[in-house]
């Protein structure tokens, strides 16, 4: 079986039946428990998952840690999802596990997401990682990562509206859906605020488990170097993990080291290209976008978005700054030519065609509405179409 074959057969399964963690666990035990093998710092929450484990992974670089590090979706290669201290799992190690998966018998089959976490899990153990910092996909108490085993930290960002129809459809059930991942014991480290807050100081209550809030004139949330990812709420993303990275008990030089260093393909990410800045973001719902349209005075836009996200959302908070737009396709079941006009099959034309605008007002460019949108142009970007700016 080719790396392609195996990546083929993992994409094409569907969960069934209810959201849970069911399935995930009981590939699991199959494997001999793999998460017992490692700690954890869970992450959960709407907006900014990403951007603190980029955090926390650069400061377990710096601590010269055995790290691991598991999050989604990927940009151009599905092992980014899964890293180590030793670099992206190996195309072998995803060809076995699927060769592995194929041949067994399931009473109700994995779906996707619980066959990437199991790899994930499985691959900490293999490359002797003490401590993992993984990012919840959807929700928290039914999502696969759910099934850690040794969790020493949680961390919540923040609660907003995304996947309400999955979580229960009001911001207090996806709220209750998030924080149903706390563990009792466990410390939390938050960003919420609102009903979120008041659901996670509810929650934290009943479980025991210390909440830390986040606060600026805290020294636990002090910023010892000045974050390393583009944007201004980015220094939220760096304090909820320089908290969480004291609560572990690192050195704070590998906390500042971890915070320069840190690095996340794809969110706000800046690259040249035919002398126009052109800036990638995944932003998919209303309060990314809205953070993100913050961060310009004026651009134009190359757009491309899914079903079941709030499109109409998302654009209420871009379109106002945008000289010019272009919607494109952003993957395979994205939404198409419903967006808008001019809409493009191909992303990189629609990417194209907004450099003259842009070339004629000295304007940046921005892509955005979906992380798949973002991978389909980074890849021709970092292939030597466009340079990457610091």
């Amino acid at each position: 079986m080719t790396y392609e074959e195996a990546l083929a057969w993992l994409y094409a399964r569907r969960r069934t039946g209810d959201r849970g963690t069911h399935r995930v666990r009981a590939l699991l035990a199959r494997l001999g428990h793999p998460e017992a093998g490692f700690l954890a710092v869970h992450v959960l929450g709407t907006n900014g998952k990403g951007s603190v484990v980029a955090y926390l992974e650069a400061a377990f670089r710096a601590a010269g840690l055995a790290y691991g590090a598991y999050t989604s979706p990927h940009l151009v290669d599905f092992r980014e999802r899964i890293r180590t201290h030793r670099g992206l799992i190996p195309e072998e190690a995803v060809v076995r596990f699927v060769a592995w998966a194929r041949e067994e018998a399931w009473e109700e089959p994995p779906g996707f997401f619980d066959l990437a976490t199991a790899l994930a899990f499985l691959h900490f153990r293999e490359r002797g990682v003490a401590l993992a910092a993984v990012e919840a996909g959807v929700g928290g108490e039914k999502d696969a990562t759910n099934a850690l085993s040794r969790v020493a930290l949680t961390v919540l960002t923040n609660v907003g509206e995304d996947h309400l129809e999955a979580l229960g459809g009001t911001l207090e059930a996806v709220a209750r859906e998030k924080t149903g991942a706390f563990r009792p014991g466990v410390p939390v480290v938050t960003g919420a605020r609102g009903v979120g807050l008041e659901v996670a100081r509810k929650v934290a209550e009943e479980r025991g488990a210390p909440l830390y809030v986040l606060d600026p004139e805290d020294p636990l949330f002090a910023l010892p170097a000045p974050p390393g990812l583009r944007g201004a709420y980015q220094e939220e993303n760096a304090r909820l993990a320089a908290a969480a990275l004291r609560l572990l008990g690192l050195p704070e030089a590998a906390i500042a080291r971890g915070l320069r260093e840190a690095r996340h393909p794809g969110r706000m990410e800046r690259f040249l290209l035919k002398g126009v800045e052109v800036y990638l973001d995944g932003a998919h719902n209303p309060p990314a976008a809205e953070a993100l349209a913050r961060e310009f005075p004026a651009y134009h836009l190359v757009f491309g978005a899914f079903p079941r996200k709030d499109v109409k959302g998302v654009l209420a908070h871009l379109l106002p700054k945008t000289r010019s737009v272009r919607y494109a396709r952003a993957g395979e079941g994205a939404l198409g030519g419903e967006l808008g006009t001019p809409f493009f099959e191909d992303p990189w034309e629609a990417l194209e065609d907004a450099l003259a605008g842009a070339r004629k007002d000295g304007l940046p460019v921005l892509a955005t509405g979906s992380l798949y949108l973002v991978g389909r142009l980074r890849e021709r970007l970092v292939a030597g179409l466009g340079e990457d700016l610091p």
